[in-house]
C-alpha cells in the first residue's frame, strides 16, 4: 500500500477520521472532499487500497478492499479479503492512537466497500470509537452478526447515507443494514438522498455535522 493521503485540521488535532474509498478509487478523491469541509480539530486519513483482481469486473486489477464476486444478495462474500482490510484499518487506528488520540476520538468510515470494511471493523474492534460513517454501503458478512460483535457497541454512533436511485448498492441494502444495526445499536442516523451510487454536497454537510457534534460534545 502507498502512504495514506492526509488532511490536517485547521486548529489543534483532537480527533481523527480514517476514511476508506470505494472500488477502483484512491484516497486522493475523498481527501479533496474532506478538505473542503474544513474540519477544525479532525485529522483526516485517506488510504488507498491495494490493487487486486476484481471478479465482478472481469478480473481487472484495481484498488479494492476486497474481491466482489457478484452484485446480488446471494453472491458469496470475500470473507478473507474483508478481514484482511479490517486488519489494515485496525493498524491505521493504532497509528492514530500512537499519536495520542484515544480510540473514542477516532472515527472510521468509507464509501461503498470502504464503508463496509469500516462497519465490520467497528463492530469487531473490541474498543470504543468516536463513530462510523457508512456512505452508500452495507454490513458485510451480516450472517456472522451478532456473534462477531466484540465489546459493548450499543452506544456507537453511526451515520448512514444512501441514494434512493443507487444501482450498485441498492437502497434496500442500506435499509436492511440499518435494520440489522438497530437491533444492537441505539445511536444511528440514516439519511436518504436523491442520487445514484455517489455522494452529494448535502450528504457531506450532514457528515460534517455528525462528526462535529460528537467532537464538540
Amino acid at each position: 500500500m502507498s502512504a495514506p493521503v492526509k488532511v490536517l485540521p485547521t486548529a489543534k488535532h483532537t480527533a481523527s477520521l480514517i476514511f476508506l474509498h470505494g472500488l477502483g478509487d484512491t484516497g486522493h478523491g475523498w481527501a479533496a472532499g474532506l478538505k473542503a469541509l474544513k474540519f477544525e480539530h479532525v485529522h483526516c486519513v485517506c488510504p488507498t487500497a491495494p490493487a487486486q483482481p476484481v471478479t465482478v469486473n472481469a478480473g481487472m486489477k484495481m484498488p479494492s478492499w476486497f474481491d466482489i464476486f457478484g452484485l446480488s444478495p446471494e453472491s458469496p462474500s470475500d470473507e478473507e479479503g474483508i478481514k484482511r482490510s479490517s486488519e489494515i484499518l485496525k493498524q491505521l487506528i493504532k497509528d492514530e492512537e500512537d499519536k495520542g488520540i484515544p480510540s473514542n476520538k477516532i472515527f472510521v468510515g468509507g464509501f461503498s466497500q470502504g464503508g463496509a470494511v469500516s462497519l465490520y471493523t467497528a463492530l469487531t474492534l473490541g474498543k470504543p470509537l468516536a463513530g462510523v460513517i457508512a456512505l452508500s454501503s452495507w454490513l458485510p458478512l451480516h450472517q456472522k452478526f451478532p456473534d462477531a460483535i466484540k465489546g459493548d457497541v450499543s452506544n456507537l454512533p453511526v451515520f448512514q447515507g444512501h441514494g434512493y436511485e443507487d444501482p450498485m448498492v441498492p437502497y434496500k441494502w442500506g435499509e436492511l443494514t440499518n435494520k440489522t444495526l438497530s437491533t444492537h445499536l441505539k445511536n444511528i442516523v440514516f439519511k436518504s438522498y436523491h442520487m445514484m451510487h455517489s455522494s452529494c454536497e448535502e450528504e457531506m454537510e450532514d457528515v460534517k455535522n455528525f462528526i462535529e457534534k460528537i467532537v464538540k460534545a
